[in-house]
């Protein structure tokens, strides 16, 4: 398994304090917070930008993320400009994929069938992009009550009737443990499919109280993390994982000691399922 850090948890942060800190970590992946990219590229090249990772033996892992991308209208237009921006930077430092996130509920009326219409129809158009930068999308349903995709088995239905072969699943602890969705849906996917793990952990509160910033670093809270890895194991996953923790306490931490914190958490929750690099 490929384990990265991630710019969320240290969202303060720039990119090159990132990369740092995942390499005083002893991190070899990092999973890219996009507007991050953006900042980096406002006064360095693309060039500079691939050789910042290749200098310090950090691969990067996935952009994180092009926000909901169903029920744009006419902002969809800005929805694929900025999935081809992604894979043409991405193409060019190697990161293999981009992050995708559904879109909250339009109506409270909708029906499940126009939720994957709506969302099949998105994702062929912007598997189209993708695949002419050899790009794959990742596409991560959110587990918060607001949102129209909220559990592996409802993903995997959008992602199987795409037609698409670029198109996988993230699996983040976290909307896994709180969108309603069983751990046994697991135990069905394909390990293929599954493009990324992120490893969180959350608070003892009400599912429905649960928010980003109450996230924690793995095996601090309440998320049954040993059988989500288990089951991970089970069906032959090995791919990327990364520490995605939103939690405004650990932004205030020295970068180098939450990356250091953050990968022996992480760890110390994977290494009996997992070999990890």
């Amino acid at each position: 398994m490929r384990l990265g850090f991630h710019g969320a948890t240290s969202m303060t942060s720039d990119l090159q304090t990132d990369v740092a800190a995942s390499v005083h970590a002893g991190f070899r992946a990092l999973e890219l917070w996009a507007s991050k990219v953006d900042r980096y590229l406002e006064d360095h090249s693309v060039a500079q930008l691939e050789a910042l990772f290749k200098d310090n033996d950090i691969a990067p892992m996935t952009f994180n993320s092009i926000e909901r991308i169903a029920f744009r209208g006419a902002e969809f237009e800005e929805v694929k400009a900025r999935c081809r921006q992604l894979s043409e930077i991405g193409q060019a430092i190697g990161c293999p994929s981009i992050a995708v996130i559904p879109s909250p509920v339009p109506r409270w009326d909708i029906s499940w069938a126009e939720i994957v219409d709506e969302h099949v129809s998105v994702l062929q158009v912007l598997s189209d992009i993708a695949s002419d930068y050899g790009m794959k999308l990742a596409f991560e349903f959110i587990g918060f009550g607001s949102f129209s995709v909220r559990t592996p088995r409802g993903a995997m239905e959008i992602i199987e009737k795409t037609g698409r072969d670029n198109i996988g699943l993230v699996i983040d602890a976290c909307h896994l443990y709180i969108g309603g969705g069983l751990l046994s849906e697991i135990d069905r996917l394909d390990p293929q499919k599954i493009y990324t793990f992120h490893l969180d952990d959350l608070e003892d509160r009400a599912k429905e109280a649960c928010r980003d910033d109450t996230r924690l670093l793995p095996g601090l809270g309440v998320i049954p993390l040993a059988d989500i890895c288990q089951r991970l194991n089970g069906v032959g996953f090995n791919g990327a994982c990364s520490i995605e923790l939103f939690r405004p306490e650990y932004w205030a931490w020295n970068p180098n000691e939450l990356a250091f914190k953050a990968r022996e958490s992480a760890l110390n929750i994977l290494s009996p399922y997992f070999e990890v690099d």
